[in-house]
């Protein structure tokens, strides 16, 4: 069971990341066009466990070189994204075979990673410390003996959860990382006051016209929805898209094979995902063994994906402009390639002209959310 509670703001701390008080008194403000935050009922937030999550989130500590902290791959000044990169670093440069997904509004996710295998980001924030290629550790005993002798961390887990020593393990430490996460929210955008205000000033012309492409002739709203009054611009399912399996198409019964024979737990598929490349591809198959997952993964929020490129799972395609592209020749990136025989049934071509893929780009780009914007644009130097 979860509750559901207004998006917490403590003056914009949790979107600047300006660090909070220990004990303040959360907010109570709902940003214009999302849903509440879903809290689960056994984790519930405290602007303390916030506090100790973010320090949790930032910590190199918990890497095997201790030059890597989940805020590597999800650098806030990136979008919670590790842009330019295609696909993430973990310790010694190794290279995974995902892009890092944003950490921005994946509290809404029903599911973690880009194919579902985690249900929770108190689960998820599990996984990376012990993934070879990502954090690097055998076990999450190193993090467990700094929780617990760390003077600050003791005093916090203290404060937070009414524990201390042995009593301190990984559920308390995941529980506050994904309290953190759960306050990277982004709504409040050019959209948002036009579509939830009536403010029709709030988009230029073009991005009028790329909205009404999105829901009608170029049919995105399918997938990314918006709903009457909130806009999620995720589906929470999954999707053959054309991205990846295209490549490894006359591999993909023999992959599939092998992976039912190999049965693993869902720790090795964590690894063997981020590991291999071709089994990377199959997608959802990995999680459900259902053969209408193969190649399937979570449709992405389209909320600040002007800050968070490269896109898709691999991290592909380096352009908005380009994933409009694949999508208008139906699921292929070159027009006329080879479609893939495990393609979902709405990727078809749209046949929209370049004046409208434009329009669509500049509408997508209506989706920024201020707050972000001024954030990376100040991390580069510059003005938003």
């Amino acid at each position: 069971m979860k509750q559901r509670f207004p998006v917490i703001l403590l003056a914009a701390a949790f979107l600047c990341l300006v660090p909070l008080t220990a004990g303040e008194p959360p907010g109570e403000t709902t940003m214009l066009g999302l849903p509440p935050v879903p809290i689960p009922d056994d984790n519930p937030m405290s602007a303390a466990k916030i506090e100790l999550g973010k320090k949790l989130f930032e910590d190199k500590r918990f890497s095997a070189t201790g030059k890597i902290s989940c805020a590597t791959c999800h650098d806030a000044t990136k979008g919670f994204t590790d842009g330019p990169l295609k696909t993430s670093k973990g310790i010694e440069d190794l290279r995974g075979t995902r892009n890092a997904p944003t950490v921005i509004n994946a509290a809404y996710f029903t599911t973690q990673f880009w194919d579902g295998r985690s249900p929770s980001l108190e689960d998820q924030s599990l996984h990376p410390f012990l993934n070879p290629v990502e954090m690097g550790l055998l076990s999450h005993d190193p993090i467990l003996e700094i929780a617990r002798t760390d003077s600050d961390y003791v005093a916090m887990f203290k404060d937070v959860f009414g524990k201390k020593g042995k009593k301190i393990t990984m559920d308390e430490v995941t529980k506050a990382i994904a309290a953190f996460e759960r306050t990277q929210v982004g709504g409040n955008s050019p959209f948002d006051h036009y579509y939830f205000k009536a403010s029709d000033d709030a988009l230029t012309d073009a991005q009028k016209r790329g909205f009404d492409l999105f829901v009608n002739e170029g049919r995105c709203v399918s997938c990314h929805r918006v709903e009457q009054t909130t806009a999620l611009f995720t589906d929470n399912k999954f999707h053959n898209i054309g991205v990846g399996i295209n490549n490894i198409q006359n591999d993909v019964p023999e992959l599939a094979s092998a992976f039912l024979e190999a049965d693993l737990s869902l720790a090795e598929v964590d690894v063997k995902v981020l590991s291999d490349p071709r089994t990377s591809e199959i997608g959802r198959f990995a999680v459900t063994h259902g053969f209408d997952d193969l190649g399937g993964f979570k449709t992405s929020t389209l909320r600040n994906i002007a800050l968070t490129a490269p896109y898709f799972h691999d991290g592909s395609v380096a352009t908005l402009r380009e994933a409009v592209v694949h999508y208008n020749n139906g699921g292929v990136t070159n027009e006329g390639d080879p479609v893939n025989d495990f393609l979902s049934g709405g990727v078809r071509p749209l046949n929209l002209t370049d004046e409208q893929i434009d329009d669509l780009v500049a509408f997508m780009e209506a989706l920024t959310s201020p707050e972000f914007a001024e954030l990376m644009a100040e991390a580069e130097g510059g003005k938003p």
